[in-house]
């Protein structure tokens, strides 16, 4: 609060696009009566040099069989529902849904070559089980949840059994290991024993060129029941197919091709297969980089800056409903003691008191129920305020008094207002729509030097203490003592004032510097184990005021983890009676320059001060100042909400944190004495 120098004044003061739908799938799972013999191991065993393919499948493999891929559905799902819950999709919808639905099919496929697992049935035989796509799905090593390895040309060998040698194809099916009977899956029809099903006539004329792909893939030099083996089929080098899988600890590979005209040579490709594996997955890589890249950029592209101050109005609208707008200091108890000397039913504060004299006619009065309203407050620190004159005589009563006066505020207009006393209270508040009112002391002076004092004041709601007002204590320098080079060796704080921030620490009492020293600032600092505030003061840097806070405080402040609530005071703001609110801005901005985005408030001093800023004259103007400050680009919705309330929120909340940790710590009160006061107005039989 400000002082007129005449005395006469109070204060110095979404929505999910539906996933498109696949062809029915069945599952297939299929036992055997026999073990399905390993090529690998069966070469092992008769010491052949290329495995051969198993035989003797059973046929009621295929009748198990409903149409439809094994895995596609499954794959496709996870694959949509991923993406789509991680953000990646919600770009590409907004595009166009076929782009998404491409994306999905692609990464399908990509995943669909992943390795395979072959449980033992209850008997204890082998059988083969559709790839388990989600086994390999959300594994953390990638963005997209599967694991990068070192792959063959079109997929992993695994177990013991031989890997396939190709890769998807375009025709929508893909082979599958040799020791699976159904050797190749089309898009449509899934075959068990090619023979089988040729003379069924199920593939039709497609049969011959999936075994003549499928025998391509094998290195094994059997007879592929009569369909011949991959010399009779050989295109291109054995050395571009893919290493077989281990059999024993052994990798067997095939032979490798002669040099030839019409082949190459074996280096010539194997120079060529890198980029061959290249081109296959180029379209997959840019799919995906065009999914990461939508999925972050995209949603900054499409939302659009507010262009006009109203636009940008209707956005501090929905951010104060989301966060509340805490005000750090507001001084309207002290104008009631002064207008009415404290009767309350002369005060109808849910009218507007710019219409009602006395209010009216003061340069004092910025505050009422319906410019709250207006303003968008969410809470409210009423200051507990009594002058220096009361110091050594009755400040301790007139203390208690405008304590009663704020509690009653909030009894008598409890359809806006509510008392609280913690974080959680604040938040409560908030949420029905009520202005929180919050109680700080401002004055150390109001303590009558006692501790004893101190936790009354905290048992009746008090949150906060400002440690000196425009006068000194026995225990701490003010602003105005800072000009008075005399005292330029004196401590910013004694050891009692020392054990006064202790005990606030230990009650869950905020520490409000603003009003001191710069020595006790750094004292303060110095001593408390918790963030501390400045409820009102603005940058020194901008105006070379003792009532603001320099640079290397700032500093520390931000080491401390506190806030500085910038105020509305002309005199802080410009030096002088006149400011904007492009001034203040520069305040605010200043402060998080040098501190930081999260350790800046709002503390305006209203119904203390006597001197706005242009477009800052009352309390309901709050969202114009938020409005103008999202003109600047570098100003966030995030910062917005840090200097609205989250910040101050911050600190209040480690505050509460280091109370309930001394707690448990069986901290005891403090119980030192300040040294006695002589007057001639204190009872010293104590």
């Amino acid at each position: 609060m400000h002082h007129a120098s005449g005395g006469g004044g109070p204060q110095e003061r979404v929505h999910q696009a539906p996933r498109p739908t696949q062809p029915d799938k069945c599952p297939y799972e299929v036992s055997y009566q026999a073990q399905i013999p390993d090529c690998c191991a069966a070469a092992v065993a008769a010491q052949d040099p290329y495995p051969r393919p198993p035989s003797g499948y059973d046929g009621r493999c295929y009748d198990e069989c409903h149409r439809g891929t094994p895995y596609q559905e499954e794959t496709y799902s996870q694959v949509y529902d991923y993406l789509f819950n991680h953000g990646y999709l919600q770009p590409a919808l907004v595009l166009r849904p076929t782009i998404a639905h491409l994306i999905v099919d692609s990464i399908s496929h990509h995943l669909q070559l992943r390795e395979c697992v072959t449980p033992q049935l209850s008997n204890g035989t082998e059988r083969v089980h559709p790839c388990d796509v989600s086994s390999t799905f959300h594994r953390p090593q990638s963005r997209l949840g599967y694991e990068d390895r070192p792959q063959s040309r079109v997929g992993y060998a695994s177990d013991s059994r031989c890997a396939s040698g190709l890769g998807y194809d375009d025709t929508g099916g893909g082979y599958l290991d040799q020791s699976d009977p159904r050797m190749y899956c089309t898009g449509g029809y899934c075959m068990g024993d090619t023979m089988m099903a040729t003379s069924r006539g199920v593939c039709g004329e497609e049969v011959e060129l999936d075994m003549r792909r499928h025998i391509q893939a094998c290195a094994c030099t059997c007879n592929h029941m009569g369909y011949g083996n991959y010399m009779d089929y050989q295109t291109t080098c054995l050395t571009e197919l893919p290493d077989v899988a281990p059999c024993n600890g052994t990798v067997r590979l095939p032979p490798p091709c002669e040099d030839s005209p019409s082949s190459g040579s074996s280096k010539d490709r194997r120079d060529e297969s890198p980029r061959r594996r290249c081109r296959l997955l180029a379209p997959v890589l840019l799919l995906v980089a065009f999914l990461l890249l939508g999925g972050l950029c995209l949603p900054f592209l499409l939302q659009s800056a507010p262009a006009t101050h109203q636009q940008r109005l209707d956005v501090i609208r929905r951010i104060l409903t989301e966060v509340p707008l805490i005000d750090g200091h507001n001084d309207l108890p002290w104008n009631v003691r002064k207008f009415v000397h404290n009767q309350l039913g002369e005060v109808n504060l849910s009218s507007d008191l710019g219409r009602v004299d006395p209010w009216a006619r003061s340069d004092w009065s910025h505050t009422d129920i319906p410019r709250l309203r207006a303003g968008l407050v969410g809470a409210q620190f009423w200051s507990a305020y009594v002058p220096c004159g009361a110091a050594q005589l009755n400040a301790v009563q007139l203390s208690l008094e405008q304590i009663d006066v704020i509690r009653r505020l909030a009894e008598m207009n409890a359809q806006h207002l509510t008392l609280v006393t913690s974080v959680k209270g604040l938040i409560e508040a908030h949420r029905e729509g009520k202005i929180a009112s919050l109680i700080g002391v401002e004055g150390g002076h109001s303590l009558g030097n006692s501790l004893g004092v101190l936790r009354t004041f905290y048992g009746l709601g008090a949150r906060y203490l400002t440690l000196t007002h425009a006068c000194d204590t026995s225990w701490a320098v003010c602003s105005v003592g800072e000009t008075n080079n005399t005292q330029d060796s004196t401590p910013g704080l004694s050891e009692f004032g020392k054990a006064v921030v202790r005990e606030l620490n230990r009650l869950g009492m905020l520490v409000d510097l603003s009003h001191v020293s710069t020595r006790t600032m750094r004292a303060a600092l110095q001593t408390t184990r918790a963030p501390v505030i400045f409820s009102h003061s603005a940058a020194r840097a901008l105006c070379n005021s003792t009532r603001n806070v320099p640079d290397d405080v700032l500093r520390n402040l931000a080491k401390n983890g506190g806030v500085a609530m910038v105020p509305f005071y002309t005199y802080f703001i410009t030096c002088n009676s006149t400011a904007t609110i492009k001034d203040v801005i520069a305040h605010i901005n200043h402060i998080r320059k040098v501190a930081g985005i999260d350790h800046v408030g709002i503390g305006a001093g209203f119904d203390g001060i006597n001197f706005t800023p242009t477009g800052l004259e009352d309390v309901s103007r709050y969202p114009q100042l938020l409005a103008t400050l999202l003109e600047d680009p570098t100003w966030t919705e995030e910062d917005i909400k840090k200097l609205a309330g989250l910040n101050l929120l911050r600190v209040f909340a480690k505050v509460e944190q280091v109370r309930d940790e001394w707690h448990r710590a069986a901290v005891l009160p403090v119980e030192k004495i300040s040294p006695p006061d002589n007057s001639a107005c204190v009872y010293g039989a104590s």
